[in-house]
C-alpha cells in the first residue's frame, strides 16, 4: 500500500530535477502522476524512468494553451486531481547593467505567469475543493545573489501569491505551500555555472550549508511528500526550506 494510492498528481518540468524527483516519489507512493515538459524526447524518457503510473503531457507553462491541453488531458484520463507541485521554472545568471528585456519576459512569463495559471486552471479539478498545491520556490526569494536578481525577484512573487491565495481559497480545504529548496545539485546547474566550474563551484556552496553537503531531488521529493500528505493537513501558506541550513545567516 503506497501513501497516495488512488491519488492523481500533476508535476509541471518533471523531466529531470526537482520535478523528475517529486513525480517519481509520487508514483513510487502510487499515485498517478502527469508530468510536464517542453521537449518531448525528454518527456518520453522520464515518463519511462518513472513507470506504469506515469502519463506525459508536452508543453510550455508560459502557453496558457499548453496548461490548459493539461488539464483536458487529467480530466479525460482521471477526473479529478489530488495534488499539483507547480515546479516549471527557469534562470540565469545576468547581473544589474546587462538585464536585456528579453531575460525579464522570458524569465517572469514562465516563472510566475506560468504559476500563476497552472493554479488558476487546477482549481476546478480538485474534488470537493480538497488538496493540496505545492510551488517550487528557491533560497534566492529571501537573500540575495549576484546576478540573479531577476531570478530571484520571480521567486518572491510566487512566496508572495500564496499569502493571498490561502484568503481566495477561505473554505476551500485546497492548501497551498511553497517549498523553498537550496543548493540543489541537478542539471540545470551545469548549464547553469557550465561543467567546467560545476565540480569547483559545488565545493564551494558546499561551505556555505550548515549541513556540509550539497542537496539532492530527493531532499525536496520528501518535503512534497510531507506536504501533500495528511502529517500537514493543517498547514497552508508557509514556505518550508530545504537548505541544509543555508538561508539562516
Amino acid at each position: 500500500m503506497g501513501l497516495f494510492d488512488g491519488k492523481v498528481a500533476v508535476v509541471t518540468g518533471g523531466t529531470s530535477g526537482i520535478g523528475l524527483g517529486a513525480a517519481m516519489m509520487y508514483a513510487q507512493e502510487g499515485a498517478h502522476v502527469f508530468v510536464t515538459g517542453r521537449r518531448q524526447n525528454e518527456l518520453d524518457t522520464a515518463v519511462k524512468l518513472i513507470g506504469a503510473n506515469a502519463t506525459g503531457v508536452q508543453g510550455d507553462v508560459s502557453n496558457l494553451d499548453d496548461i490548459d491541453k493539461l488539464y483536458e488531458t487529467v480530466k479525460r484520463e482521471k477526473g479529478h486531481l489530488d495534488f499539483l507541485f507547480a515546479n516549471a521554472g527557469l534562470g540565469s545568471l545576468v547581473p544589474l547593467g546587462e538585464i536585456s528585456e528579453e531575460h525579464y519576459y522570458k524569465t517572469f512569463d514562465v516563472n510566475v505567469k506560468g504559476t500563476i495559471f497552472t493554479v488558476q486552471k487546477a482549481l476546478p479539478l480538485f474534488p470537493d475543493k480538497v488538496g493540496s498545491i505545492i510551488l517550487n520556490g528557491s533560497l534566492v526569494a529571501t537573500q540575495g545573489d549576484p546576478a540573479f536578481s531577476v531570478y530571484g525577484a520571480t521567486k518572491a512573487a510566487i512566496r508572495q501569491l500564496v499569502r493571498s491565495w490561502i484568503l481566495d481559497l477561505k473554505g476551500t480545504q485546497i492548501r497551498v505551500n511553497v517549498v523553498h529548496p537550496g543548493y540543489i545539485n541537478t542539471p540545470a546547474y551545469e548549464s547553469l555555472f557550465g561543467k567546467e566550474a560545476l565540480p569547483g563551484t559545488l565545493e564551494y556552496l558546499q561551505t556555505q550549508i550548515p549541513l556540509d553537503r550539497i542537496g539532492t531531488p530527493e531532499d525536496i521529493a520528501k518535503a512534497v511528500k510531507f506536504l501533500s500528505s495528511d502529517d500537514s493537513n493543517y498547514i497552508t501558506g508557509i514556505e518550508l526550506p530545504v537548505d541544509g541550513g543555508a538561508g539562516q545567516y
